[in-house]
């Protein structure tokens, strides 16, 4: 399901998005692409990535963070990703920013990676192991792959304390991020947690980076007319639904393309509510490490 999911919406994320497919933690006065770069050096200074160490990206997208984790730390960064449109998308990214001698993409699914035992010196995942049928499963992958004594971080999506499962419109919700991101049931952030703890990991520290922001995550997705994020905006998505409306009709956008659309609007608004009244973030980061 979350294969089929990314093949029909790979192109609209790079149109909304770019290269990387996550939100950031926006700082005040911030561009979106400023706060995207800071989000992804942050969490190779978490794991403090040195030169030359062989690095796992998990659920990478078409490489992005990938891309700009390897360049800022001067390490060999291997994504690994189960859809092939993005693989080969991901590719010609790497060539054209000339990182394809020391970044690389694996097809598999990160319930059952194809490595070998502690090969890896750090793991890191940005928003995609939410898309797990089983958070201990993956956990345990990472776990298995990593070397003794090194660490691992990630951006999970969660529901957050103050998510009311006897609450029916946080149940709405809940159900419109789910469909319109294609992610199975969204977990607690004490369900990641405990699910880390059991997998053998020794927290370090975790919180969701959400709290106290200066700019709320949800503000791109939110903004009536932003010249930073144009697509994003209602505005641009008024214009974007009529275009692709127009494109599907002549036979250039392939048959589909407006129920992928609305998909997205389906995901977008139920990621505002889900900010707004604090129930979801898509920022609950950890650092924990696998004991020597």
């Amino acid at each position: 399901m979350v294969n089929k999911y990314y093949d029909l919406v790979t192109s609209f994320y790079e149109f909304g998005w770019g290269e990387s497919f996550h939100f950031p933690h926006i700082g005040k006065g911030e561009s979106l692409k400023e706060s995207m770069k800071r989000h992804e050096h942050f969490i190779a200074l978490q794991l403090g990535l040195k030169p030359g160490q062989k690095v796992l990206d998990v659920g990478c997208g078409i490489g992005g963070p990938l891309r700009e984790i390897a360049r800022f730390s001067l390490t060999s960064v291997t994504g690994l990703n189960n859809n092939e449109y993005q693989i080969s998308r991901g590719k010609e990214l790497n060539r054209i920013a000339e990182v394809d001698e020391t970044c690389e993409f694996v097809k598999a699914d990160f319930m059952k990676m194809p490595f070998n035992d502690n090969v890896f010196d750090a793991v890191y995942a940005i928003d995609a192991t939410c898309h797990a049928p089983d958070a201990l499963g993956c956990y345990k992958e990472i776990y298995r792959v990593l070397k003794p004594g090194q660490h691992f971080a990630a951006y999970e999506w969660c529901l957050t304390d103050a998510f009311d499962a006897n609450n029916l419109e946080h149940q709405r919700i809940k159900k419109e991020i789910e469909i319109g991101d294609g992610l199975p049931d969204i977990r607690s952030t004490h369900q990641c947690l405990e699910a880390l703890k059991h997998a053998g990991f020794e927290v370090i520290w975790d919180k969701d980076l959400t709290i106290g922001a200066p700019v709320p995550w949800y503000s791109p997705l939110e903004s009536q007319f932003s010249l930073a994020s144009f697509r994003l905006t209602t505005v641009g998505l008024f214009f974007l639904r009529y275009m692709v409306k127009a494109l599907e009709c002549v036979g250039i956008a392939p048959k589909g393309s407006q129920r992928v659309l609305s998909f997205l609007e389906r995901a977008r608004a139920g990621l505002v509510e889900g900010g707004k009244k604090e129930i979801f973030t898509p920022m609950y980061f950890f650092l924990v490490r696998k004991p020597l």
